[in-house]
């Protein structure tokens, strides 16, 4: 069975499709899989590094910021438009895939959409509460659109096949254990706070966070792990000016990128981030309580969907952004740690949501897909 992956932009559209392609080659070693990915986007260092062939294209979306700049880069994406589509079809031509599948991100757009005029059979998965822009224009062009939760569900018509997988959950995060992790780490019996806003950080989250560990220094009633990303680096700086000191504070961890998430997560009591599809799914499968503050900075505000997805089922605490202060979101942390019942109820509900077989369903949608190009 030859396979043919597409998705970027943000890794919320490319681990999805890495995990799928890796749990497809553990039920078919021989199966053939390529990835198409953007010409300078992040999935080509992803998907380099997971070892999976690769095609690249060039894609870009619309500028909404109507600047002259912007003006220009619409006009050079209405070019890329036609110039992806060429290169797409002259891809799909000579890999001949029996199925696509597409996890979104512009460069999916032109590669779905052609391989659908091609008549070959396409699957997407749509890992957000809020389907983006590229799942909806494609949705009625094929075979089933994968959903991670099912609020998503009522954005499209009854014309759409539309079925529930959930997202994808790398296996290192599934087999972490709380305890052993705890102890791997070094932490004691306190509470374990996670905070983190991505690898890049997110400097609202780290100047209210910047509060909270001054705070919780002088207290020293919790343990904090907290990455502060790679592009603020004031945060630092910002936090001794308050008073903090690491050396007098052990129990506070900062870190710039966190390397051993899976094990942080496990360790956990109470996680503190954005509202990414993947964070949410991590947390739901180890069952955790957390405060999501939703970035207000992506397309179509589709992290306060996601987030709202956990909130509406108590299975999670929101903080929007413009409502972010380090007082407000101090008190939020001590009202949930203060109230075990609370803590505890957060945690239960966010584990009933956890979809265990996500990789299992979306094999079974890509198959069912592949057979009909007559793949036994």
């Amino acid at each position: 069975m030859r396979v043919l992956f597409t998705g970027g932009g943000t890794a919320g559209h490319i681990n999805p499709a890495l995990a799928a392609a890796g749990y497809l080659k553990q039920k078919e070693p021989d199966a053939e899989i390529l990835y198409v990915g953007n010409r300078g986007g992040m999935e080509e260092r992803l998907v380099s590094n997971a070892g999976y062939e690769m095609r690249l294209i060039t894609i870009s979306g619309f500028q909404r910021k109507l600047t002259p700049k912007n003006l220009v880069r619409n006009a050079q994406t209405v070019v890329r438009m036609f110039t992806a589509s060429a290169e797409a079809k002259k891809i799909l031509k000579e890999f001949s895939p029996h199925v696509c599948v597409g996890t979104g991100g512009y460069v999916s757009g032109p590669v779905i959409r052609e391989a659908a005029k091609l008549g070959i059979p396409c699957v997407i998965h749509e890992s957000n509460a809020y389907p983006g822009i590229t799942t909806r224009m494609l949705a009625k062009s094929v075979k089933t659109v994968m959903l991670a939760v099912p609020d998503a569900k009522k954005y499209f018509d009854g014309s759409v096949n539309c079925t529930v997988t959930g997202n994808p959950v790398r296996g290192e995060v599934l087999s972490a254990q709380r305890e052993a992790s705890r102890k791997a780490l070094g932490l004691d019996e306190r509470p374990v706070i996670l905070s983190f806003g991505g690898s890049l950080g997110a400097s609202a989250l780290n100047r209210a966070m910047a509060f909270v560990l001054a705070q919780s220094a002088k207290e020293k009633k919790y343990q904090h792990i907290h990455g502060y990303g790679q592009h603020d680096e004031n945060f630092l700086q910002e936090l001794s000016a308050l008073g903090f000191s690491g050396e007098e504070n052990p129990q506070i961890r900062l870190l710039e990128y966190i390397d051993n998430m899976p094990q942080c997560l496990s360790a956990a009591d109470l996680v503190i981030g954005r509202a990414g599809a993947m964070t949410l799914t991590e947390i739901e499968a180890k069952a955790k309580a957390s405060i999501l503050i939703p970035s207000p900075n992506v397309a179509e505000n589709h992290q306060y969907h996601n987030a709202m997805a956990l909130v509406n089922r108590g299975a999670a605490e929101i903080l929007e952004e413009k409502d972010l202060s380090g007082e407000a979101l101090w008190q939020k942390i001590r009202d949930i740690l203060e109230q075990e019942d609370r803590l505890r109820a957060l945690g239960e509900n966010a584990g009933k949501l956890e979809i265990s077989d996500a990789n299992e369903r979306i094999y079974r949608v890509i198959r069912a897909a592949a057979k009909e190009d007559g793949v036994r």
